[in-house]
């Protein structure tokens, strides 16, 4: 039987049993809201057999490129959002896709692309994404440019669609709830615009993991997507996403150095395998790039993380007044550091090898890029 002791370093693993619970916690908390529907994000976890988990049935997901949506069409998921503002030459490739009996939907806050998409001869759809306050992407609730963008989609208008990832700053349930409400109210808003304006708004799709987990209400919402919420990371943690100790993902590494004259051991994941994302630094408790538990995931090395990252280098220490336990971690020995954002580590790995109680009993395999 296969264990950890056999795996290449670093690797990706993956807690079946965490991502079933946090699947499960994100259920409890969307079925609060009647007639809303969870469409998950699957730009995290990138994996068809995660999805079976998260949208039984091969219900409607939502991906972010469209190697995913290819990915996800051939694993039979069939109704998607393609969430990332389209440009008029992939629509020929999302019409293929439509054409072969997918429902693959759009957006686009672009006059100029809205035509594009009504003059294109294939079977697309497009909701107009909305601005609600983060300030990435998206069309105001009260704009002119809403209407105008309505009106050059026409019939291939399907709905209006937001991302409230200022939610992000927020460091408390009821200020992830205001912030929920915020963008509840501008979508919503946005919608009854259109409407007014003579326009079929079938959908209304609001998403980000921490305002679906804690919206108050979602009165005129269709459709909440949350993604990271699966698989888990230091930083969803600490504001409210999930417990610290339900990060479904970790990545394995080997202890390569000891250097007892400053406390630290060097492991074999660097910025590669754990990415430089620095989330954690701005919330209540930094660790730094990653906390490094024991090989069975238990925090028991102090609270220890991975302080300095090269690109194939990752420096351990503990906790500031903590002493790294350089008895248990000579070369040789096998850590998993849980990472700040689950996002970008995952996609430095082209698969997750899947723990059950414990065990290994799967390898599922990834689509990445692009």
């Amino acid at each position: 039987m296969t264990t950890l002791h056999d795996l290449p370093t670093p690797c990706l693993l993956l807690d079946l049993d965490i991502l079933k619970r946090n699947i499960a916690r994100m259920a409890q908390a969307v079925a609060r809201h009647p007639g809303v529907m969870l469409r998950p994000h699957m730009k995290t976890a990138k994996n068809a057999q995660v999805a079976d988990l998260a949208a039984p049935g091969k219900g409607p997901i939502t991906v972010s490129t469209l190697a995913e949506a290819r990915y996800f069409a051939d694993h039979g998921f069939r109704d998607q959002i393609y969430a990332v503002g389209i440009v008029p030459a992939k629509l020929d490739a999302v019409a293929a896709l439509n054409a072969a009996g997918s429902t693959v939907k759009v957006i686009t806050d672009d006059l100029d692309t809205a035509r594009a998409i009504a003059a294109h001869r294939g079977p697309i759809e497009a909701l107009i994404e909305v601005d609600v306050g983060e300030g990435r992407a998206g069309v105001a609730p009260e704009s002119d440019a809403l209407l105008a963008i309505g009106a050059a989609l026409g019939q291939r208008l399907a709905g209006v669609v937001s991302h409230s990832g200022h939610s992000y700053a927020g460091r408390s349930e009821a200020a992830m709830a205001e912030i929920a409400e915020i963008e509840r109210a501008g979508i919503v808003r946005a919608a009854e615009r259109l409407r007014a304006a003579g326009h079929a708004v079938r959908i209304v799709s609001v998403g980000a993991s921490p305002t679906a987990m804690y919206a108050e209400h979602l009165d005129g919402v269709t459709e909440t997507r949350a993604g990271v919420y699966m698989l888990g990371d230091l930083f969803q943690a600490q504001i409210g996403t999930h417990p610290l100790e339900d990060i479904a993902v970790t990545v394995l590494a080997s202890v390569i150095g000891r250097y007892p004259q400053r406390n630290a051991v060097l492991l074999d994941a660097g910025a590669l395998a754990l990415s430089k994302d620095r989330s954690t630094e701005a919330a209540p408790r930094d660790w730094k790039f990653g906390r490094v538990l024991d090989l069975d995931g238990k925090p028991t090395l102090g609270d220890a993380m991975v302080t300095r990252v090269h690109q194939e280098h990752g420096e351990v220490r503990a906790a500031e007044g903590a002493t790294l336990p350089l008895d248990r971690l000579p070369v040789g020995a096998l850590v998993r550091v849980a990472p700040n954002h689950v996002c970008l580590t995952a996609a430095a790995h082209q698969r997750y090898h899947v723990l059950e109680g414990g065990r290994l009993v799967a390898q599922w395999e990834r689509c990445n890029y692009w």
